[in-house]
């Protein structure tokens, strides 16, 4: 059996569940940031060696400027407080998206975070920020015509938000929803894929083991034939 080195995580369904308790999004937002935390840890039991978390896409400046504001303060006191357990757990944060519209303050302490700890080796977590593939895609074919670099797929795969870190194994979604919403699109042409009814709230380590124990029974093929179909 083969064990994931790679898990990725639509982290859906934070808002649906904070309505339902709470009557509040944000109530839900603050929620999800313990589960996080939770499945970070339970990464790090199960020796992942990547795990990448969808934290804001670019679709998600549509929603109310009120939330969009909590969500990145709820961001900024994360770091603010997780910074010294990050860095004693030899924990890599590494930022895939476009930063550049973030608020100055919130812009500078996810690089610093980043910077502190770009040597560290246990599992590196990739924070999809202000993330959404096909403009990654677009970005990385304008860097190609701009340096006048053939496009083929390794080349293009040089230019990825993406590059130097492994394709994923795994792609969880959270929240009853059966799409992966523009995230790693060229990434997950081969990776299994498990859509879960519960929350994200809802998530525990349980449920993040249940789903590393069914990947170990699975024969991917990569379009190619295993013993049986011979």
């Amino acid at each position: 059996m083969i064990s994931p080195k790679h898990v990725a995580i639509i982290m859906d369904g934070n808002g649906r569940w904070g309505i339902k308790k709470k009557n509040s999004r944000n109530y839900g937002h603050k929620k999800g940031i313990i589960t996080v935390s939770n499945i970070i840890n339970a990464a790090l039991k199960k020796k992942i060696r990547y795990l990448t978390l969808f934290t804001f896409s670019t679709e998600n400046w549509k929603r109310p400027s009120h939330e969009i504001n909590f969500l990145f303060k709820l961001l900024e006191n994360y770091i603010d407080t997780e910074i010294k357990s990050i860095l004693d757990r030899k924990i890599k944060i590494k930022i895939i998206g476009n930063l550049k519209p973030f608020p100055k303050i919130l812009k500078n302490k996810i690089k610093k975070v980043e910077n502190i700890t770009s040597s560290n080796k246990n599992i590196q977590i990739n924070m999809a920020l202000n993330y959404g593939s096909r403009q990654e895609i677009i970005e990385a074919f304008k860097i190609l015509k701009k340096k006048n670099i053939k496009i083929n797929e390794k080349n293009i795969e040089k230019f990825l938000y993406t590059r130097d870190i492994p394709n994923p194994d795994i792609l969880i979604r959270t929240g009853n929803t059966k799409r992966i919403s523009n995230f790693l699109i060229w990434q997950s042409i081969y990776t299994e894929i498990f859509f879960l009814k519960k929350m994200w709230p809802d998530f525990t380590k349980n449920d993040f083991y249940k789903i590393i124990n069914s990947f170990k029974k699975i024969n991917r093929n990569f379009g190619g034939l295993n013993d049986r179909a011979k």
